[in-house]
């Protein structure tokens, strides 16, 4: 059988001729962790490469997804369905090698990863699903959900914030299953790190509470193995192992600088270090030996097999949780969720209440139906009002719960929720105040381009909650996040959009949600049958035109409806014909048939107005030239809402007016 320091080399040889071929990418790190990887993969991990999604598999995270290279050798090597032209097309357009790691666009990888930090945070988050999951569904004699979450993390994911945040919080919840290699190099893109990185890293884990393995050669196979025994055996805490290693391990003149971290070695020093390494092949060449040593589809199929066995002895034993269990995974709604009733529940009570009050209603319609569903809220859950009636919190030591206090952590809940999004068995949702969605900012971005099922609740939309100020009033969020691709963003007018924003996110499969909510009162608004089913087009007409074709129509989102609706009738009372377009998705709205769009906002009426207690921004498209926007183009102020409305022109004196001046 070939050495293990060979077996370690064919991952140095491919990412290293990968990333030569491409004159692009990261050959350092996949050089230095080649050999934690070899022992991992080789010895310890349990996964199925003919199954990429088999249920109880362990996870596995390239946190510094810049050494992407390492993670598609694995694959590669290990039996997935990633064929040798796949790495020789590393980082070409259409190809399933990208730059970094992109959850369902390569077969084995179990999240994207890039932004450093977020990949670590996703491990919490796997491993939080993991044992609440287990929680629910194991019992005597039936370890049915049992699997670990390992993570690969360098400098720069323990320099990023996030990381704070989120190994905090996994040494709190005691996260026995969760194991992290910091590769500690001592090198970044700026050279070594001990001018602006001198943390005493392993101090700081262990008052976070980890189990904390230092001092590890992470080129010697034996220390690993041992240091992977010694994490596995520990199981009411993290454990961090922080592996000594060298950057371009075996290249002669780069190992061990900053000139092996991002870019290509060069033809000429791949030579010497082939020589260097022992490595007697030509480029993405693997010889027969090799391959049938890291071949883990043997393996993995009987480790796959022997779950098969244990899950149909669990199943006669615990039918209904068996049945629960397949359905949690497949990502199936219950079948009795029935969005629609919900949606006429709330028209029916027409009350007048804040949307997210009217979410709480939701959630306590919800909840108890939809075992799946898991909350948090980062330090807010009074003000966001997550906390719905049947909701337990998870803690160290009892994880069977639905609902996760994030603590102020922000950015580390958004990374987080996505990692048990992207685990499976759950459809979690999170919550902040809406100005507070920009320290969280790319984990939503990240849950959009992951096309993550995850619904991200933001609380206090507008200068609407007062007194609180600019520095709590949201202005250009909105627009924010309506530009990120992939994202529904909605702003409910009242309960009822309210109640069809939830049905809409629960029911999305594929991509994730925004819900905006106000702290304000909000009118419950008139609607028949066929204003109700196209709430969940994103736009539609909540108010036409009395006696004939509209000659103005108002736009508007959230609680500046009620003042649109307002504005109409004193309009129409001056004899003007006006139609009123609720919007609560623009999103929904713009993917729409051009029939339906011309329905609502017909090309041939040219006056319109929208009103929305934000940056106009959004708006421009829908008015037109002829058109106007009443948004915000200052930060806000501290003083009641009804006082702020009044002075930022959100009155219906002002919209007449302003509707009054279109030409």
């Amino acid at each position: 059988m070939s050495s293990r320091r060979q077996l370690a080399n064919a991952l140095r040889a491919l990412s290293m001729d990968a990333v030569q071929k491409a004159n692009s990418g990261h050959p350092g790190m996949p050089m230095g962790m080649a050999d934690i990887a070899e022992v991992l993969w080789n010895d310890h991990l349990k996964h199925n490469p003919a199954n990429p999604d088999w249920a109880d598999r362990d996870r596995f995270i390239l946190s510094n997804g810049h050494g992407s290279m390492l993670h598609y050798a694995l694959l590669h090597l290990s039996g997935y369905d990633l064929p040798m032209e796949e790495l020789k097309n590393f980082r070409q357009l259409g190809s399933k090698t990208p730059g970094h790691p992109e959850h369902g666009y390569t077969p084995g990888i179990e999240t994207t990863t890039g932004p450093l930090g977020q990949g670590l945070a996703n491990g919490v988050g796997m491993a939080v699903a993991e044992r609440t999951l287990a929680a629910q569904f194991n019992r005597d004699g039936f370890d049915i959900v049992n699997h670990r979450t390992w993570v690969f993390a360098g400098d720069g994911c323990l320099m990023e914030g996030i990381s704070h945040e989120a190994c905090s919080l996994a040494g709190t919840l005691g996260l026995g299953n969760l194991v992290v290699f910091y590769d500690d190099n001592g090198i970044s893109i700026d050279g070594e790190v001990k001018d602006w990185f001198t943390d005493d890293t392993a101090g700081r884990f262990r008052a976070y509470g980890w189990h904390v393995i230092d001092t590890i050669d992470g080129h010697d196979h034996e220390q690993i193995n041992r240091a992977i025994e010694e994490a596995k055996d520990v199981t009411d805490k993290p454990t961090l192992i922080i592996c000594k290693t060298v950057i371009g391990f075996g290249s002669p003149n780069k190992a061990g600088k900053e000139e092996s971290h991002g870019a290509a070695l060069g033809d000429d020093e791949i030579v010497e270090t082939r020589k260097q390494l022992g490595w007697e092949y030509d480029a993405f060449e693997i010889p027969d030996e090799i391959y049938s040593a890291w071949d883990a589809r043997e393996q993995g199929q009987s480790l796959e097999d022997e779950y098969n066995r244990q899950m149909a002895e669990y199943e006669k034993a615990n039918p209904e949780l068996a049945q629960e269990l397949k359905r949690r995974y497949s990502g199936e709604l219950p079948p009795d969720f029935d969005g629609d009733k919900i949606i006429k529940q709330a028209q029916e009570k027409q009350e007048k209440t804040a949307s997210r009050k009217a979410s709480l209603g939701v959630l306590n319609e919800v909840g108890p139906n939809m075992p799946e569903l898991f909350g948090g809220s980062a330090d807010l859950a009074p003000s966001n009002l997550t906390l719905w009636d049947g909701a337990k919190a998870i803690s160290k030591g009892d994880f069977d719960g639905n609902y996760l206090h994030y603590g102020v952590r922000e950015f580390g809940m958004g990374a987080i929720a996505n990692g048990i999004a992207t685990h499976g068995g759950f459809v979690p949702y999170d919550a902040t105040f809406l100005v507070f969605m920009e320290y969280m900012h790319n984990a939503v971005r990240m849950s959009a381009l992951s096309h993550t099922r995850i619904l991200h609740v933001f609380t206090h939309d507008s200068i609407g909650l007062g007194e609180d100020g600019p520095t709590h009033q949201p202005i250009e969020q909105l627009a924010d996040l309506r530009n990120l691709p992939g994202l529904h963003t909605w702003r409910p007018c009242d309960a009822t959009e309210t109640a069809a924003a939830w049905v809409e996110g629960l029911k999305r499969e594929k991509g994730p949600t925004a819900l905006i909510f106000s702290r304000q009162n909000l009118a419950g608004q008139a609607r028949n049958d066929e204003q109700l089913a196209n709430i969940r087009r994103g736009g539609y007409v909540l108010k036409d035109a009395d006696g004939g074709a509209p000659e103005l129509i108002l736009i508007a989102t959230g609680s500046e409806v009620e003042i649109a609706m307002d504005a109409a009738q004193a309009l129409e009372e001056k004899g003007r014909k006006v139609r009123v377009v609720s919007m609560p998705c623009t999103t929904l709205f713009d993917e729409q048939d051009a029939e339906y769009r011309n329905a609502v906002l017909p090309n041939d009426v040219r006056k319109r107005l929208a009103i929305e207690a934000a940056i106009p921004s959004t708006w421009y498209k829908y008015v037109g030239l002829d058109g106007d926007v009443i948004g915000m183009t200052s930060y806000g102020e501290s003083g009641k809402a009804e006082d702020l409305f009044k002075h930022f022109g959100f009155t219906v004196d002002n919209v007449i007016k302003r509707a009054e001046a279109l030409s």
